[in-house]
């Protein structure tokens, strides 16, 4: 019986000791709304216009993801994404949102959908551009960050009024 018992408590510590132990994350998920999300555009439109590209670097985690619709490197630290910005902002570009989607998720949200900017060449003449974007935002140290951003060019020629 001694014997017994001492096979079966080997077991049952063994298996305790390898199956894989999922601890439930408890914290609660920071509230917000789709016109919270949405507002974060208009943030990083609105950096845009100081032309500083820390301030636009500072809008993005530190782990960020940037691929950017004029440049074909993608961009995955803070310095690589200040630097994308140096020369974007050179064109001084203004965005809007055309069409988008809000997605809320807990602590996360994404905003994905068109836009069209309006860039300036170095005599200041104004081109606009139609792009599809992705933005999925992380709530990070008591703000909202930007984890993703993508954006490219519409394949499509689009007429912009």
């Amino acid at each position: 019986m001694k014997k017994l018992f001492s096979i079966f408590f080997i077991i049952v510590i063994t298996a305790a000791t390898i199956l894989p132990v999922q601890a439930k994350d408890t914290r609660a998920c920071t509230k917000t709304s789709a016109q919270e999300i949405a507002a974060l555009f208009d943030r990083w439109n609105a950096s845009l216009a100081t032309l500083d590209p820390d301030k636009m670097a500072a809008l993005y985690a530190p782990a960020a993801v940037l691929l950017p619709t004029v440049s074909n490197k993608p961009r995955t630290n803070h310095e690589e994404i200040r630097d994308y910005f140096v020369h974007f902002l050179e064109k001084k570009p203004q965005g809007k949102i055309d069409f988008r989607i809000i997605k809320i998720g807990c602590d996360s949200a994404s905003d994905t959908g068109l836009y069209t900017f309006t860039l300036h060449d170095t005599k200041g003449k104004a081109q606009k551009v139609s792009a599809r974007y992705s933005f999925v935002y992380e709530y990070l140290n008591d703000q909202w960050l930007i984890e993703h951003h993508h954006s490219s060019a519409m394949p499509e020629l689009v007429r912009v009024k």
